[in-house]
């Protein structure tokens, strides 16, 4: 009996402890794609959306290209945070008309919303802005 309690406090400290770290909103921004955001810096098509999503950025924080409609954010102003969103977007969501806003350069803009814990990026859910 005495296991069995001590094993039903162990299990609700490591639930407690697990909510206590859970992810955390880390930041987010809009972003409007151009036709910059489509290339990479060798001017080849980008086809991916994590790919358009991290040129997107590039050309934000480190050549200055912004579009109407554009937000800063301050997480992947770090180049090293821009490095990781390949696995941001595998981690997190990407719904299909915001993929296809992306890949295609339509005009929408589309709402990144970086989750994390810690100041550390751990995925991303994008969604078409509205």
């Amino acid at each position: 009996m005495k296991f069995v309690f001590s094993a039903v406090l162990f299990t609700l400290a490591t639930i407690v402890g697990h909510s206590a770290t859970a992810q955390q909103l880390v930041g987010s921004y809009i972003a409007v794609i151009g036709r910059e955001d489509l290339y990479n810096s060798r001017g080849v098509r980008l086809r991916q959306p994590w790919q358009i999503l991290r040129q997107d950025r590039a050309n934000f924080h480190r050549f200055g290209i912004r579009h109407r409609g554009d937000t800063s954010d301050n997480f992947f102003a770090n180049l090293n945070n821009r490095a990781i969103m390949e696995r941001m977007v595998m981690n997190g969501y990407i719904d299909r008309r915001a993929a296809a806003t992306l890949v295609n350069g339509y005009s929408d803009a589309v709402l990144v919303r970086i989750y994390g814990r810690g100041g550390r990026g751990e995925y991303v859910e994008v969604t078409v802005y509205e």
